[in-house]
């Protein structure tokens, strides 16, 4: 008897423990987001495209890299991955793209938002192309060089950030540098919700009157369909990468990057 009372205690504890857990973490999960990169022409001059995307998948967000002229298909793909969690919550959808892929990074971002899915980030590295981001996504933040290639990038929820004056950067390299990639992995990081983790109740403390009864009078008391072919991302340069900062993009008015 004692021992099938044990048996039935040890079921119960795993029960309960599983209720707690169990939709608590696959919450978690279905809400973790998917990065989403974009090359530009020829699929050939965007590799700091590559190089961020393997610095997010060391961070342990998912992110993957195509070619611009995808994006198309890649909206569809992005829209049912979202919500293929079967949960209420649909996965975030960030999207980030160089030159000719930061215009499509916008049309997949208007896209992928009219599917319903959530867009909370868009980030485009010198668009070629003027374009006007919809006011279902959540944040644009564009890099870009008035005095080169870059165009702004129009919407109500728009950051255009003119690097005109970091004379180091150019339509060719401005995807590649590192302080940037810093801070778009901190917007990313810092909206990344961290797994739940089931708490284990607290003792109860034992009350005074208990324990004045249970010691003698003369004693004192003391005392956490199918997707697109995706091409394999450079090696991980997680070092690189700094922790998360500020959720928030940079501000419209923000100052230039230091010349890298």
């Amino acid at each position: 008897m004692m021992r099938a009372a044990r048996g039935w205690l040890v079921l119960f504890v795993a029960a309960c423990l599983f209720g707690f857990a169990g939709p608590a973490a696959a919450q978690s999960k279905s809400a973790q987001p998917r990065v989403y990169l974009l090359r530009g022409l020829a699929n050939v001059f965007s590799l700091g495209m590559d190089d961020l995307t393997a610095k997010l998948n060391a961070r342990g967000i998912k992110a993957t890299v195509h070619p611009y002229t995808e994006w198309q298909t890649l909206a569809r793909y992005a829209a049912e991955q979202s919500a293929a969690g079967g949960g209420k919550q649909r996965a975030p959808v960030i999207i980030i793209g160089h030159s000719l892929g930061a215009d499509a990074a916008v049309y997949m971002a208007n896209r992928v938002t009219e599917l319903s899915a959530p867009v909370p980030l868009v980030v485009t590295f010198d668009p070629v192309t003027p374009t006007t981001a919809s006011s279902r996504i959540g944040k644009v933040v564009n890099y870009y060089q008035a005095g080169g290639s870059g165009k702004p990038v129009s919407g109500a929820r728009v950051s255009n950030v003119d690097l005109t004056r970091s004379e180091a950067l150019t339509h060719l390299n401005i995807d590649k540098s590192p302080s940037l990639h810093e801070q778009v992995i901190a917007m990313i990081v810092k909206g990344t919700p961290r797994p739940a983790v089931a708490r284990k109740p607290k003792p109860k403390p034992v009350s005074n009157t208990a324990a004045s009864a249970a010691t003698p009078a003369v004693t004192t008391a003391t005392g956490s369909v199918t997707a697109p072919a995706a091409t394999a991302a450079a090696p991980a340069e997680a070092a690189q990468s700094t922790p998360a900062a500020a959720t928030a993009a940079p501000a419209a008015d923000a100052k230039p990057a230091a010349p890298m």
